[in-house]
């Protein structure tokens, strides 16, 4: 069993910048990818970026060039860096865990993120 716990969400204007963190615990060993989704009442809940294990990265479109997901192997840590943000990345952001193989199947409470315009 993986536990994650995010921080990070706030209420932030347009075109500023927010870092969410996700801390890992547990069973971390066999996690093979890590990710950021998000979602909004009403929508299925998408994808944001992941990281596997080797450090490939995969963003969603909308997040290109403006998100950036890194961690700390150190802190059992994974970041999302979002910068330029604007009202439609307001969402409840999860991180989830793929623990083992490539299915998320660990995941967090969520953090809410709200920009205003």
């Amino acid at each position: 069993q993986v536990q994650l716990v995010e921080s990070g969400g706030d209420l932030v204007q347009a075109g500023g910048s927010l870092r969410l963190s996700c801390a890992a615990s547990g069973s971390i060993l066999r996690i093979n990818v890590m990710g950021w989704y998000r979602q909004t009442p009403g929508k299925q809940r998408e994808l944001v970026a992941t990281m596997t294990r080797g450090g490939s990265t995969n963003y969603a479109d909308s997040a290109k060039g403006r998100f950036t997901i890194s961690r700390d192997n150190a802190k059992n840590t994974v970041y999302l860096q979002m910068n330029s943000l604007k009202p439609e990345d307001t969402a409840v952001y999860y991180c989830a865990a793929a623990n083992p193989g490539w299915v998320m199947n660990s995941w967090g409470q969520g953090t809410q993120v709200t920009v205003s315009s």
